[in-house]
C-alpha cells in the first residue's frame, strides 16, 4: 500500500485525501488546527463553486450538504456610474447550480469524516525540517497549505505572474437578514458589482453553520476609498464599514442590506495578497521533493471567484495522475508532468482573473452592455465562471466580441 502524506487541509488537501482514501491508499493529513478549531475560527473565503467544481465533490461522494445549500442559478453584473446609478445590469443563467458553504462547515466536516474512515490525522503546524524528515518515509509529499514558510520552497515562476503587488484590498462580511433582489427574487444569483476605479463588490448566498446567510465582499483597488479595513479589529466596525461603501456605491445593493447583522463573532475578514503563479516542485534540505498543490503553486485573486473551484479541478486533476502512475516511483518528472495537466486547465482561469483585475478595455465594456439586450451574451458570461477557457472565444481579443455580438445580435433578431 502506498504511503502518502497531504500537509494542509482546505479544499484540494481534503478532497485529495479523501479521493486517495477511497483507492485505498495509506493517508495522512497534516493540519494545523483540529475541526472544532476551523469550526469555531474566522471565516476563511468567500467560497462560490460551480457546477464542474460540484461535480468533482459528488464523484467522491462528498456533497454533504448540498441539499442544504441556497442553490446558485444565477450571475449578475452590474456596472456603477459616477452618479451611483447603474446603466448597466443584467443576470446571466447558469447551466448548472453553484453553490457556497462556509469553508468552516465544510473543512471541519471532511477532516472529520477522513479520521472516522481511518486516516491519519496529525495536527501539527509544518516547517520545512518536517517535511525533510516525512520526505523519506513517505512515497510522496504533497503541500496544499498556502501560507507560511512552506510557500517559500516554491519559487515565482515570472513569465506567469505579471503581477509583484497586491492588486486589490479585500474585505468580506458573513450577514444574516439580506431582502431579496428585487429583480428575479424566484431564484438565488451572485450578484457582481463593479466600481470603475474603486473595486468590485459581491453578494452570494451562503451555507454557514447558523443556516442560510449571504457573503457581502469588497475587493478595492489598493490606495482607493474602498481599501480602509487595515486595523479593523470589532466585526461590528467593519460591518458598519462595509455597508457605508455599499450606500455610497452601490445603493441598489445597499437598499436590501440595511437589517443585516453578523452571522457569528467571526464572521469578517480582511487581507490581501499577490496573484502568484509558483514553479510546483519543492526542494528540500536533505534533497527530497515535494509536489504543491493549487494555491501553493496558482494563487489567483478572488476577483472572478475561482479560488475554491481551481483547488476542485486541481485535486481531481492531482488524483487521476496518482491513481495512473501505479507503484512507479513519484519521481521529478512525473511532479511536473502532474502540475503541466493541471496547468492545461488552470491557466484559463488565471488568464481571466489577471484581465478582470486591470481596467477593462472597450470590447468588454460593448460586451457587458451587449449582455443587458442579449440573453445568450449574458448566459455565456456567466457560465464562464465554471468554465473560463470559453473566454478565449469572445472576450479577449476586440474582433472575436464584435463578431460574436453581431452573431448573436442578427439570430435574435431572426
Amino acid at each position: 500500500m502506498r504511503k502518502i502524506l497531504v500537509v494542509g487541509a482546505g479544499q484540494s488537501g481534503l478532497q485529495l485525501a479523501l479521493g486517495l482514501q477511497s483507492h485505498g491508499y495509506e493517508i495522512t493529513l497534516m493540519s494545523n488546527r483540529t475541526a472544532d478549531e476551523i469550526r469555531c475560527g474566522r471565516v476563511m473565503s468567500t467560497q462560490c463553486m460551480f457546477h464542474t467544481a460540484l461535480q468533482h465533490e459528488r464523484d467522491l461522494q462528498l456533497g454533504f450538504w448540498e441539499s442544504q445549500a441556497p442553490r446558485v442559478e444565477g450571475l449578475g453584473v452590474s456596472v456603477a456610474a459616477p452618479d451611483s446609478s447603474r446603466p448597466v445590469d443584467w443576470v446571466g443563467m447558469l447551466d448548472g447550480i453553484a453553490q457556497s458553504v462556509d469553508q468552516r462547515v465544510k473543512m471541519a466536516g471532511w477532516m472529520e469524516t477522513f479520521a472516522q474512515r481511518g486516516g491519519q490525522l496529525v495536527i501539527h503546524g509544518a516547517a520545512v525540517s518536517d517535511l525533510d524528515y516525512f520526505s523519506r518515509a513517505y512515497d510522496l509529499v504533497l503541500v496544499s497549505a498556502g501560507k507560511g514558510e512552506l510557500v517559500a520552497m516554491f519559487a515565482r515562476d515570472a513569465s506567469r505572474s505579471p503581477y509583484g503587488t497586491p492588486q486589490r484590498a479585500l474585505s468580506v462580511a458573513y450577514v444574516h437578514g439580506l431582502g431579496p433582489r428585487p429583480e428575479h427574487p424566484e431564484f438565488d444569483a451572485v450578484r457582481c458589482n463593479l466600481v470603475p476605479g474603486v473595486g468590485e463588490l459581491f453578494v452570494m448566498p451562503t451555507l454557514t453553520f447558523t443556516g442560510r446567510a449571504d457573503i457581502l465582499f469588497w475587493e478595492g483597488v489598493p490606495g482607493g476609498p474602498v481599501d480602509v479595513f487595515e486595523g479593523i479589529r470589532d466585526p461590528g466596525d467593519h460591518l458598519s464599514l462595509t455597508l457605508e461603501l455599499m450606500e455610497r456605491y452601490t445603493p441598489w445593493e445597499y437598499s436590501r442590506a440595511t437589517k443585516v447583522e453578523l452571522t457569528d463573532a467571526n464572521a469578517t475578514l480582511a487581507g490581501r495578497y499577490t496573484p502568484t503563479v509558483r514553479h510546483p516542485i519543492g526542494r528540500l534540505p536533505g534533497g527530497g521533493l515535494v509536489l504543491g498543490v493549487a494555491d501553493v503553486v496558482v494563487a489567483n485573486d478572488p476577483v472572478t471567484g475561482q479560488g475554491s473551484n481551481s483547488a476542485s479541478k486541481c485535486a481531481a486533476s492531482y488524483l487521476e495522475s496518482i491513481l495512473a502512475h501505479g507503484d512507479r516511483e513519484f519521481d521529478e518528472a512525473w511532479m511536473q508532468a502532474t502540475f503541466d495537466r493541471h496547468w492545461e486547465s488552470a491557466r484559463h482561469a488565471t488568464k481571466w482573473t489577471n484581465a478582470m483585475l486591470a481596467p477593462p478595455p472597450e470590447h468588454v465594456l460593448r460586451m457587458f452592455g451587449a449582455a443587458s439586450r442579449l440573453q445568450p451574451v449574458a448566459d455565456r458570461f456567466a457560465n464562464g465562471f465554471d468554465d473560463p477557457s470559453d473566454f478565449e472565444n469572445f472576450f479577449y481579443d476586440a474582433e472575436r466580441t464584435d463578431a460574436y455580438l453581431a452573431a448573436v445580435g442578427e439570430s435574435s433578431a431572426d
